[in-house]
């Protein structure tokens, strides 16, 4: 299970973070995901970090303004989003694809970004 929280709305150049709450498996070695998805537009995905936390990746449209972290202790992962543009608009959601080929998503997040 997978629950996100941390949503909410923003002006523009503000800052928000997301968790993502984890249970219900081994979280510690699973590369875990942010997606977002725009009204009319397609989901993408935003920032993943592998097992270790050790290395990440980030959509170009985020780069140096998000991160992505996890607590392997606390099964966590967190996304702190800095700068925030009205694009940056969208639910987004945890995700993860388990060994056996499941995607496993998180109810998902509203992030509005408004003056």
């Amino acid at each position: 299970q997978l629950v996100e929280s941390g949503g909410g709305l923003v002006q523009p150049g503000g800052s928000l973070r997301l968790s993502c709450a984890a249970s219900g498996f081994t979280f510690h070695v699973y590369t875990m995901n942010w997606y977002r998805q725009a009204p009319g537009k397609e989901r993408d995905l935003v920032a993943s970090i592998i097992a270790t936390g050790g290395s990440t990746n980030y959509a170009d449209s985020v780069k140096g303004r998000f991160t992505i972290s996890r607590d392997n202790s606390k099964n966590t992962v967190s996304l702190q989003m800095n700068n925030l543009k009205p694009e940056d608009t969208a639910v987004y959601w945890c995700h993860f694809k388990h060994s056996s080929g499941r995607d496993y998503w998180g109810q998902g997040t509203q992030v509005t970004v408004s003056s």
